[in-house]
């Protein structure tokens, strides 16, 4: 199973657009209807006012690295990163998990 983890947060200089920002994260967790091969999909909201925290996190799954690469470039994940992109900065980690039960 590959994970496909993404860090949020406002860019610098941008000012907060709560609608803004309210539309765009119900956009992350609505792109979970178009991306059908994806295993798990979960979007969560930092909780504490921390320096070092980031606003938001994607949490996603899939079979294997073929198929993130499949979700890389589709059409709906573009138009969204096009919009994301004018407020969001991110950064993203994926990997393949552990089977913990055979570690």
């Amino acid at each position: 199973m590959m994970k496909h983890i993404v860090m949020f947060r406002r860019l610098p200089g941008v000012d907060k657009q709560p609608e803004l920002e309210s539309r765009l994260v119900q956009w992350m967790r609505d792109l979970r209807k178009d991306i059908d091969f994806a295993r798990s999909w979960k979007v969560s909201a930092n909780e504490l006012d921390r320096p070092i925290c980031w606003e938001y996190l994607l949490e996603t799954s899939f079979d294997d690295a073929d198929a993130v690469n499949r979700y890389l470039p589709h059409p709906a994940h573009v138009a969204l990163i096009t919009e994301l992109k004018k407020y969001f900065e991110w950064a993203a980690v994926d990997y393949t998990e552990a089977d913990t039960q055979n570690a």
